[in-house]
């Protein structure tokens, strides 16, 4: 249960429900303050627009992983898991380098983004746009793992618990993938 109380708003809910038809935690967090969630999913949309899809998958499960936010990763390993890649090979990506080098350096990239971003030198971006990167395709990864950085300390601050529908993930993948909070019961 998270740590702070969230006004039962029905409609906010119904509007909200994922795919499967309950509504994630994190919507009950944010229904306190809706606006934000709506401004959120405005902005991370936007993101995700410009982004190719398995690039933003991937930089955002690096700095998830890295904030040691279960409740992200969790989400986006299984995006990755159900698109692009096998359970396997995602829950290898949460302790192990990819085996590819743009992916290797996006993920890097992407946790020193979310880690230490005071931290990030032209060195850095220069590695990406020698490995086929642009400006913007940069731009991009730091925008993606800048936004993870929001709203996973925001989850995290707030006692948010990665959804109980996460347990029906395969149990390697399910293991890997919780790097912080446990799963809700």
């Amino acid at each position: 249960m998270a740590f702070i109380d969230s006004p039962k708003d029905p409609e906010f809910f119904d509007r909200n429900r994922a795919p499967a038809g309950h509504v994630p935690n994190f919507v009950t967090t944010f229904a306190a303050r809706p606006a934000v969630y709506d401004a959120w999913k405005q902005l991370n949309g936007a993101i995700k627009a410009s982004m190719d899809p398995r690039r933003y998958e991937l930089a955002t499960l690096a700095a998830a992983s890295a904030l040691k936010s279960s409740y992200c990763c969790l989400a986006h390993g299984q995006v990755l898991a159900d698109k692009f890649a096998t359970s396997e090979e995602v829950a290898a990506l949460v302790s192990e380098p990819s085996n590819d080098p743009v992916d290797r350096a996006v993920m890097a990239f992407a946790r020193k983004v979310a880690l230490s971003a005071d931290a990030v030198a032209q060195a850095d971006v220069d590695q990406l746009k020698a490995l086929g990167l642009t400006d913007a395709d940069v731009l991009d990864v730091v925008l993606a793992a800048a936004a993870r950085s929001f709203f996973s300390k925001t989850l995290d601050a707030t006692g948010t618990p990665p959804d109980a529908a996460f347990n029906a993930l395969p149990d390697s993948l399910r293991t890997a993938l919780t790097v912080g909070r446990p799963i809700d019961r």
